[in-house]
């Protein structure tokens, strides 16, 4: 099982980043897939979830109208597009895949939000 996160990086107050996680090893399209985020000296917390068909999807209060979860189930492919990005987002992202009793993470991208 892999999952393989992308996208991070280096981005003024404002910006936008798309990270991506692929997936391999499972049945992805029948997982609900989330992404995690975690800053220094802080728990690990939710923030974004969405179902195996991508018909459902939910967001910590933090992000919510800022940031978008979607997925690609040929591509076995979620997303997250940060839009409006600000410093408090920085943190370390993980996409986490449920399913069938399994729980499966990603190595995590390092998104930092500065000037």
């Amino acid at each position: 099982v892999q999952l393989v996160e992308s996208g991070g990086g280096l981005v003024q107050p404002g910006g936008s980043l798309r990270l991506s996680c692929a997936a391999a090893g499972f049945t992805f399209s029948t997982y609900v897939m989330m992404w995690y985020r975690q800053a220094p000296g802080k728990e690990r917390e939710l923030v974004a979830t969405i179902s195996s068909t991508g018909g459902s999807t939910n967001y910590a209060d933090s992000v919510k109208g800022r940031f978008t979860i979607s997925r690609d189930n040929v591509k076995n492919t979620v997303y997250l597009q940060m839009n409006s990005l600000k410093p408090e987002d920085t943190a370390v992202y993980y996409c986490n895949a449920k399913g069938w009793g399994y729980n499966y993470w990603g190595q995590g991208t390092q998104v930092t939000v500065s000037s």
